[in-house]
This record gives structure tokens, C-alpha cells and sequence, in this order.
């Protein structure tokens, strides 16, 4: 039997993901027509097309769907056995990878922190997610976990804990009317664009986080977009366009040229740690437990 093609297989796994020939050779620091003749050799070694492409777009055959399905799971067995062994071979601590979606907060940095002690053969290494694609990284292995805003319906992922339920907030302009505002209903949000929220995340997730309607069913405008919280801030502080935030990322995020108006109506956002539910572990729920006690017992 013939060595495995690693380097095809590799090329074969990011194309599946990005869908783009050029961003496949910038994360494998190829040319893109090197990334083309890698798929080509695999599809000549298998016998089959994997890959259909046109001049706009590319998408896996249904051979190559069915490629993937099996080789995915496979190539995340071996890189983690890999892992393992250079993790024990330099006699360091097993990492626990965990992405965070917008701020880390006192209360789950307390958390990591009590973990690592009750836990002192496991780090915490930390990757910060995009706001608008809280699922792809656990889902592809990436990560072990991922603190993310709810709702989540992945089939794929366990939900382990939720917490940090939140009012919601509206940022905006200290220059925009509701500025004035103690308070505003959710249909005012009819009366101003939203920045929204761009990025992979599902239909589901997107209508909950970044709302397209009111309760009601009156259109909320849009303008711009944002993928990090940051960005999203900088478009409302210089015009008249608004950006929904928990209560807690907005008192994370105060600045001098945005003020944050409560919302009435819209229902709260929380907070869920999600895993792979075929890679669930102890130390998943273990590091559950800590973010648990973090919050009910903060001291």
C-alpha cells in the first residue's frame, strides 16, 4: 500500500472548507496553481472528480462530499494522536482549546484560572472567534470549545452549560436622538439601521443575534457590517447607525462618543459553552463545572 498523499489530503481538506482556490493557497502559503495541481493528483489517485469548477464558483462533487464525510474525521484522529504525542513527549500540560466569542470577563478569566489549579496536568489556551461564526471552529476541530451566544442547534455540538443571561442594549452615537433615552422599546428599532452582523453563523443564530425584524414583524433597516464587536462600534461612533449588545460586552465596551440604551422586548442573550458531542471529555466537563461556580460563587 502506497504512503497516504498528506500534503493532497491537506490541500483537498482546506479547499472543502474555503470553497476558493486563492484563500486555500493563502492558508497553505501556496500558489493557487499549486493548490490546483495537488487536487488534481488526488483526484487522478482516486479515480474520480472530487472538486466541480466554474469560472465563479467551486463546490465538492458528490463523490467528493462523500470523500470528505470520511476523510475528515480521519485526518482530526491522527493530528490529535500526533498532538497527544508531542505533548507528552515534551512532558507539558495537555491543552484545553477554547474560543471566545467577544470579550473574556472577569468571571470567566476566574474561571480558567480556578481550572488550571484544580487541573494542574491541563492549560487553557485561548483563541478569540468572530462574532459572526461562533460554530465553525469547534465544529472543524479547532478548538475543544467555544464560549458562544445562544441559540445553538448544531446536531453535531453539546451544549455543556449555559450562563450569563443578559438584558439587551442598544449602542449608538451620543449624537443620535435615542441617545436621550433611558429606555426604548424593541419596534423603535424600525426607526434606525442596525449594523449587522456578517460571517458564516446559521439563519437561526443570525435572527436571534442580529434581528432583521421587530417582535412585531416591522422591517429593521441595515447598514454596513461588522465581524468583531470593535468594528461594529467604530461604524456606530461615526454615524447614525445602531449595534445590539448583552448589557455586559456593553459595559465592557464603554467609550466616551457611544452611549448604550436598554431595550425593552427583545428577550436576553446568554452565554453557552458548547462542545463536539463525539469529543466530549471529562475536562470539558470539568472546565464546565469551574465557569459554573465562577458565576454562582464569584468569590
Amino acid at each position: 500500500m502506497s504512503e497516504p498523499p498528506m500534503r493532497e489530503i491537506e490541500c483537498f481538506l482546506v479547499l472543502a472548507e474555503e470553497l476558493h482556490f486563492g484563500r486555500t493557497g493563502e492558508r497553505l502559503f501556496i500558489s493557487q496553481s499549486r493548490v490546483s495541481q495537488l487536487i488534481s493528483a488526488l483526484e487522478r489517485r482516486i479515480g474520480t472528480s472530487l472538486v466541480a469548477r466554474t469560472s465563479r464558483r467551486v463546490h465538492l462533487t458528490e463523490f467528493g462530499a462523500d470523500f470528505l464525510a470520511s476523510l475528515a474525521p480521519a485526518h482530526r484522529a491522527l493530528v490529535g494522536v500526533i498532538e497527544d504525542a508531542q505533548s507528552r513527549a515534551r512532558n507539558m500540560p495537555a491543552p484545553l482549546r477554547v474560543g471566545f466569542q467577544g470579550a473574556i470577563y472577569d468571571s470567566i478569566a476566574a474561571a480558567v484560572s480556578r481550572f488550571e489549579i484544580q487541573h494542574p496536568q491541563t492549560c487553557v489556551t485561548i483563541k478569540e472567534l468572530p462574532l459572526g461564526d461562533p460554530f465553525s471552529d469547534v465544529l472543524a476541530g479547532r478548538i475543544d470549545a467555544a464560549v458562544a451566544l445562544l441559540p445553538v442547534d448544531e446536531p453535531e455540538l453539546t451544549t455543556g452549560l449555559v450562563f450569563s443571561r443578559q438584558p439587551q442594549t442598544l449602542a449608538v452615537s451620543v449624537h443620535h436622538p435615542f441617545s436621550e433615552l433611558g429606555v426604548i422599546d424593541a419596534e423603535q428599532l424600525a426607526q434606525i439601521c442596525l449594523v449587522p452582523i456578517t460571517g458564516p453563523a446559521p439563519d437561526y443564530w443570525q435572527r436571534v443575534n442580529s434581528p432583521s425584524t421587530t417582535p412585531g414583524g416591522a422591517t429593521i433597516p441595515t447598514q454596513g457590517g461588522a465581524s468583531t464587536v470593535q468594528e461594529g462600534l467604530s461604524q456606530v461612533a461615526f454615524s447614525q447607525v445602531g449595534l445590539i449588545l448583552c448589557a455586559a460586552t456593553a459595559a465592557y465596551s464603554q467609550r466616551s462618543d457611544i452611549t448604550f440604551v436598554p431595550i425593552n422586548g427583545l428577550p436576553e442573550s446568554a452565554l453557552g459553552l458548547v462542545w463536539r458531542t463525539d469529543l466530549e471529555s471529562p475536562r470539558l466537563r470539568a472546565f464546565a463545572k469551574a465557569i459554573e461556580e465562577a458565576h454562582t460563587c464569584p468569590s
